[in-house]
């Protein structure tokens, strides 16, 4: 039901869906441009419309917020620390060790790692895939026209520096809230 009544504000709200949920258990989700904090809501209500509810990754100090850390925690998000590289890098690990133990996983990340304009993305997202070997599945928001694209899974195949500058030209091609910050 209340799936129903927030996929019925998400479309009075203008937005829709293209493309369809994959039918596979495990991917990686990344979504882009993120250039603003209103993505969170296109991002949550695009979860439901389409129905289904992988967990994402916060930056940690949004979980110390009464009630805000509650809420994220309760649909599913994962506590970060952006500032500690090793940390990051035991991340990756981590999450590679969450798909290898579950059979059925979907994280969201938002590769860009900020609501900026950054030339270097984050890499995690990429590492995590071909380590635990589960496709990406591409979400761009273009806020140009209040759609969410739902792209057909990518399967890495290691050679991160080619695929990347795919990936990212996959998204150049949509318009974030704050233009100026858009994929580049």
């Amino acid at each position: 039901m209340i799936r129903w009544i927030l996929s019925r504000l998400y479309k009075l709200s203008g937005w829709k869906v293209q493309g369809e949920k994959p039918d596979l258990k495990k991917y990686v989700i990344i979504v882009a441009p993120h250039t603003s904090n209103w993505d969170f809501f296109v991002g949550w209500g695009a979860r439901n419309v389409i129905g289904f509810y992988p967990n994402f990754l916060a930056k940690k100090e949004l979980f110390k917020i009464p009630l805000v850390g509650w809420f994220l925690a309760s649909i599913g998000g994962v506590a970060v620390d952006r500032k500690n590289r090793r940390k990051s890098m035991q991340l990756v690990d981590q999450v590679v060790n969450l798909y290898k133990d579950r059979d059925e996983f979907m994280m969201t990340i938002t590769p860009e790692g900020t609501r900026s304009y950054s030339p270097k993305w984050k890499t995690g997202f990429y590492r995590i895939a071909v380590q635990a070997e589960v496709p990406i599945v591409k979400i761009g928001f273009d806020y140009a026209t209040k759609t969410v694209f739902v792209d057909e899974p990518f399967y890495p195949s290691g050679d991160m520096d080619k695929e990347m500058e795919e990936i990212k030209d996959y998204f150049r091609q949509f318009t974030g809230k704050n233009p100026e910050d858009g994929v580049k």
